[in-house]
């Protein structure tokens, strides 16, 4: 038996997953400015086992180009220096034997529209993933269609369309967004 309302959530709960994943895509790529989460992805050897770097040291970010890392223990700033080294972030770390300094070099002009690229790139993955999900929800509801009258169906198709084109619309925005960012020096 088909559930609108059931489809209907499961269909933006789906959709918004694919805008939270775009979004913690979209905080990795580096704007010029200094974020702590540029360093999300960096996993330290902390005692044999790989632990995410904020879960062993302080990151801020005290001015636009410079991140500073605090470790807890003073005995991981070489781990630390070495895990940022071979995550291969295009950072040169510096340690002052009390906390780990990354200067965020400026971005060239070729740099930033690479960057516009890849978040454009972003941006397309997240939309093909909307549609994905739209596609899948039109499908259970042709399958599970059995004995509703036609002019219902097509509502409901309708509705996933609407849907589907706000989400594909708040992508928009965050690329729109997030090109603006890069693009300002």
């Amino acid at each position: 038996m088909l559930d609108a309302n059931k489809t209907l959530n499961d269909t933006r709960s789906h959709m918004q997953k694919a805008i939270d994943h775009l979004e913690v895509e979209l905080a990795k790529i580096r704007a010029g400015r200094a974020n702590p989460t540029m360093l999300d992805s960096v996993h330290v050897d902390y005692y044999g086992t790989a632990t995410p770097l904020n879960q062993v040291a302080n990151v801020s970010a005290p001015e636009a180009r410079t991140l500073v890392i605090q470790p807890w223990e003073k005995s991981m700033l070489g781990p630390i220096e070495k895990a940022i080294l071979g995550a291969n972030l295009g950072f040169t770390p510096s340690n002052d034997g009390t906390v780990v300094r990354i200067n965020i070099p400026p971005l060239t002009e070729e740099r930033r529209k690479e960057l516009v690229k890849k978040t454009k790139a972003e941006g397309e993955h997240a939309k093909v993933g909307i549609r994905t999900v739209r596609r899948e929800s039109n499908e259970h509801i042709k399958k599970e269609a059995k004995g509703v009258p036609e002019d219902v169906v097509k509502g409901l198709e309708d509705q996933i369309q609407k849907i589907t084109d706000g989400f594909i619309a708040q992508v928009d925005k965050h690329v729109e967004a997030k090109e603006k960012e890069i693009m300002t020096i």
